[in-house]
């Protein structure tokens, strides 16, 4: 019999309508997870993710928010605190680039790349976390990148975004160790989504040792092990899903 859907843990999943947040999504909820799906403005999209959960078993719920919003942020998940009383799992995967030569990038392009992936971790962790602190236990799992362990020409915003999430959850893990809150980065390489289908597959492949893009599921499998018991003295760590890039 299906577990209803208030009898399962809870996930909040950001940037869950596609490439590897929806594999994510759909990963946590194969594992008995309830996600919430959030988005920022294509519930099209989101809705192609629940119904990938809905077609395995799964459950889960649209959960729309900017991340870079710190109001909004705070009005969605003040209604789904209301509603949960425990968040077992935070999946910080929201992020997008403009690319351009950092003498030659506008201020627009730095500010919107570094609101979103650093500064929607602070606007969604931090009362993530305070949710999880009197129950002792829960995982946060913040995707990163290859860009931020290694840098890449012409990303210099996202690097800096990326490699700041790593240092914040390193920080962040000593905080919360003793707590019983896992906090840990999962940095892939190129993956197979659309945010990579413009790239020139064939140069690009030449720098990964295994010769392929890697695939959202790929991801996604190692953020399941890292919010699962199985991961239960793990944190403050980055592992890196790229092929054999670094």
């Amino acid at each position: 019999m299906t577990q209803p859907p208030t009898s399962r843990p809870l996930a909040i999943v950001t940037g869950a309508s596609r490439g590897i947040g929806r594999a994510i999504a759909v990963e946590l909820a194969a594992a008995g997870l309830h996600v919430a799906i959030n988005y920022r403005s294509n519930e099209a999209a989101a809705r192609q993710t629940l119904a990938l959960i809905d077609e395995r078993g799964g459950t889960g719920d649209l959960c729309p928010f900017d991340v870079a919003d710190e109001a909004a942020v705070n009005a969605a998940l003040t209604d789904l605190f209301a509603r949960r009383e425990r968040i077992a799992v935070l999946v910080n995967n929201a992020g997008i680039v403009a690319d351009g030569l950092f003498a030659m990038m506008p201020s627009a392009d730095w500010h919107k790349v570094t609101d979103t992936s650093l500064g929607g971790f602070f606007n969604v962790t931090k009362p993530v976390i305070q949710k999880m602190i009197p129950h002792k236990t829960g995982s946060v799992v913040t995707i990163s990148s290859v860009s931020g362990l290694i840098g890449n020409r012409g990303q210099t915003n996202y690097a800096a975004a990326k490699a700041g999430l790593i240092g914040a959850t390193r920080a962040l893990a000593s905080e919360v160790a003793r707590i019983g809150i896992r906090v840990n980065v999962v940095a892939p390489g190129i993956i197979d989504t659309d945010m990579t289908k413009d790239l020139p597959p064939d140069m690009l492949k030449k720098m990964i040792p295994m010769g392929r893009y890697g695939k959202p599921e790929e991801v996604a499998r190692v953020v399941r092990f890292l919010c699962s018991d199985d991961a239960s003295y793990i944190t403050g760590q980055v592992i890196s899903v790229n092929g054999g890039m670094v």
